[in-house]
């Protein structure tokens, strides 16, 4: 799922040496952060969070039935 997660934002990130990726598992979901360049975060969101929303939605509808939740969030990346 992480693949899928990183190929669509790397179709929207212009700076993708500076996109990173965290992933906690916790007993019912997997939370994936993803942290962007200041300048990626509008492209990456999308107007009115448009983007985001549909990644969220096709996460969603790739998890297999009957696994854990994945919970996708994006930031921006304060490390740069």
């Amino acid at each position: 799922m992480l693949e899928l997660i990183r190929y669509i934002v790397g179709q929207f990130a212009e700076d993708k040496e500076h996109v990173d990726y965290r992933v906690e598992e916790t007993e019912d979901a997997i939370n994936v952060t993803v942290l962007l360049a200041d300048s990626d975060m509008g492209k990456v969101i999308g107007k009115q969070g448009k983007i985001a929303k549909a990644l969220r939605t096709l996460v969603r509808a790739a998890t297999p039935k009957g696994s854990k939740k994945y919970n996708v969030e994006i930031k921006e990346n304060d490390t740069l």
